[in-house]
């Protein structure tokens, strides 16, 4: 449990286009507003010749400067550089990406204080989880150490661990990884679920990702049966249909291809954003981009019912893993009680149809707000663990499953599982009498991703060996092994398949150390901003109320005019002046000022 000493506990759902951050305050569980008032935050970070901007500040300057403002960090964190589903995102991207010179990692180039920088998608989550942290020490009042965070229930353990990574960079105590949908359950039970167990699926649709889940709820009791979902499928790829449909109608009506314009294309994906929200509520909606490409305007218009003829192979997909985990579950479609939405993306009316046909008419339930009910429950979960929550948060049991099924290569593509999906979590499993496929082999790939080192050269077939599976409460797999005949036992070095590697600590500590960095450099631009605009204010005030004075002469009126003029004229060739020349500035103006302001006399009332 931790501690309270360390600081508030918070949940954090970090989300691809959105995320969201709960807390225990005030015995309930409280979205906390961002200092815009609004509950979400942009996933969003831009960077700027003076500064870097995180949330709705980067997401409204994406259109002027879309090769410096980086979202979707959550479809690049835990993969390669050769992924397929990256490859296919590069192309919709207006920022760069490149491989990392020795590990394979994709990393984001960006051009930030005047210098090239590059980031990994760690970094990037890191700056977005920073920002929620900020979000919520100043809603509470106070140091916020230990956060729960969500991911989707279908990310990998290269995904987990560097969303867990990502989290120690932003400066947090990550006390647990769970899974998305699994949260939205703990918000349904701790705010829904009543003393007659219910069967109840949860939906959840979100911008990047999709998960579904049944689970047996009874009050406070989540027990979840099964999992599925994709890593790649949500309101992003809802936005790419439509902007590929612009694009081709835009080449039918002018000749002009904008597919390579980054300007144009970002523009054009905003637009369709804001129409596929409106199609949510109306059956048709405009596309009005003014002087799109070479001065040509986008004035078209979409339907509801094309929006899903494009999308409707998606929409299935969703469906059909609707009907894998009720499988899985081995629940019927009518023994689920309760279907539940989350996820953005799970208002769209097409998707609502759908589900409430394959389940017999059954409406979904809607009191769980879509965008808050992840944050939600992992904030209850955070206040459980950190022992902030009431009794009703302290009797919260949870069970969750692992996803996918986890074994060993064996021979060839030929995998013995050893873990099978949808296993209830934490669970240790070991197997006995594996041996080595080739003559004199020493290494062992597990899962293409784990190496053992140190096995006693010996003809395929003879050596053998004992592995144990062992996944803790995060979801995250730890493998050790044991050489049967001498009993020397090897820890397992993870060193992800192909040379894509976990962050070493060294590369954590480094990634600390320069987010604290770029935290304090934020700060100071902040306050040189500040003080620049406390003097230009002070210096234009000064001669406003100069000007409208009676009571004083001539002469101190051309003295203020010129003390003016000269300060104008000063911010105009200082423009990087740092915070301590912008202060003597100003003490300079308030010792010409203050004198002839005990003169002045209020003008005519």
């Amino acid at each position: 449990m931790a501690g309270k000493e360390e600081g508030r506990a918070i949940g954090i759902d970090l989300g691809t286009t959105y995320s969201c951050v709960a807390a225990w305050q005030h015995n309930r569980v409280e979205i906390i507003p961002n200092d815009q008032g609004n509950r979400t935050t942009p996933s969003c970070v831009a960077f700027t010749e003076n500064e870097r901007l995180i949330g709705e500040a980067a997401m409204n300057q994406v259109a002027s400067a879309p090769t410096n403002t980086v979202f979707d960090a959550k479809r690049l964190i835990g993969r390669t550089f050769n992924d397929s589903m990256v490859e296919s995102d590069m192309k919709l991207w207006p920022f760069k990406v490149i491989p990392h010179p020795t590990d394979n990692k994709p990393m984001i180039v960006v051009s930030y204080r005047g210098k090239e920088k590059r980031f990994s998608a760690e970094e990037i989550s890191s700056m977005v989880l920073s920002k929620m942290k900020d979000i919520a020490e100043a809603y509470l009042g106070s140091s916020v150490k230990n956060a729960v965070i969500t991911v989707p229930a279908y990310f990998n353990d290269s995904q987990r661990c560097a969303t867990k990574d990502a989290g120690t960079i932003a400066g947090l105590n990550v006390v647990r990884i769970i899974n998305e949908p699994t949260a939205a359950a703990i918000a349904y039970g701790l705010d829904k679920g009543g003393d007659v167990p219910k069967n109840v699926l949860i939906f959840d649709l979100g911008g990047g990702t999709f998960d579904v889940c049944v689970a047996a709820i009874e009050a406070g009791i989540i027990e979840v049966k099964a999992i599925a979902g994709d890593t790649h499928l949500g309101g992003q790829d809802f936005d790419s249909r439509m902007v590929n449909h612009f694009v081709k109608e835009f080449d039918r009506k002018t000749g002009k291809d904008i597919s390579m314009n980054i300007r144009a294309i970002r523009r054009l994906r905003s637009a369709c954003e804001r129409a596929k929200r409106m199609l949510s509520s109306t059956s048709q909606t405009n596309i009005e981009i003014e002087s799109l490409f070479e001065g040509i305007d986008l004035f078209s218009t979409i339907t509801r019912a094309k929006f899903n003829e494009l999308n409707m192979d998606l929409f299935n997909k969703c469906i059909e893993l609707v009907e894998k985990c009720l499988n899985d579950a081995k629940v019927e479609k009518s023994g689920v009680d309760e279907v539940v939405l989350v996820g953005g993306s799970s208002r769209i009316p097409k998707v609502q149809e759908m589900l409430k046909e394959i389940f017999n008419g059954k409406e979904a339930c809607k009191t769980i707000n879509p965008d808050e009910a992840v944050a939600y429950g992992a904030a209850v979960l955070a206040a459980k663990l950190s022992g902030e929550g009431d009794e009703k948060v302290q009797n919260v049991v949870l069970s969750d499953v692992t996803p996918l099924s986890l074994g060993i290569e064996c021979n060839g593509d030929v995998m013995t599982v050893i873990i099978p999906r949808n296993t209830p979590i934490p669970i240790k499993k070991a197997r006995n009498s594996l041996t080595t496929v080739e003559d004199n082999q020493t290494n062992n790939n597990l899962l293409g991703e784990f190496t053992l080192k140190g096995i006693p050269a010996a003809p395929r077939g003879v050596a053998k060996f004992k592995v144990c599976f062992d996944i803790d409460e995060n979801g995250i797999l730890n493998v050790s092994a044991e050489h049967t005949k001498t009993e020397v036992k090897n820890n397992i070095s993870i060193t992800n398949y192909k040379g894509k590697d976990r962050l070493s600590g060294k590369q954590i500590e480094k990634m600390v150390k320069d987010a604290e960095k770029y935290k304090r450099e934020d700060e100071e631009y902040r306050k040189k901003a500040d003080a620049r605009k406390a003097l230009e204010n002070y210096a234009y005030d000064m001669r406003n109320a100069t000007r409208c004075a009676a009571g004083i002469g001539a002469a101190d009126k051309k003295k203020i005019e010129k003390a003016f003029e000269s300060t104008v004229k000063w911010l105009e060739s200082n423009k990087l002046a740092k915070v301590d020349a912008l202060e003597k500035k100003m003490e300079e103006l308030k010792r010409i000022y203050k004198p002839i302001e005990a003169m002045m006399q209020p003008s005519n009332p």
